[in-house]
């Protein structure tokens, strides 16, 4: 499925759950946050000022950003993968700019 999101919104791949500690425990599903970090997908044009002007977005396709726990909607992709759109305001900072 392809999704394009508008205004500020940005499409984002969650990183995979770690399902093992750093000391080798294996994590039960029902104790597991999902990851608060991901890949930009797609990126919307812009918040629309009260001028009419489209302010430019500050996160591209490809990086790697770090999102408030609870911020977007998640949005099942064919069935497999889930995906999140997100408003830019509900992105915390940027941790890799794409190439």
């Amino acid at each position: 499925m392809k999704f394009e999101p508008l205004g500020s919104n940005v499409v984002v791949e969650r990183d995979a759950e770690v399902k093992v500690s750093p000391g080798g425990i294996i994590i039960p599903d029902t104790l597991t946050e999902k990851p608060m970090e991901g890949t930009i997908l797609a990126v919307g044009p812009g918040k629309r000022l009260e001028s009419g002007t489209i302010a430019p977005m500050s996160v591209g396709v490809g990086d790697r950003v770090l999102f408030a726990k609870f911020a977007g909607v998640e949005i099942v992709n064919d069935g497999i993968n889930a995906i999140l759109l997100i408003n830019e305001s509900n992105i915390l900072g940027v941790t890799e700019r794409a190439g």
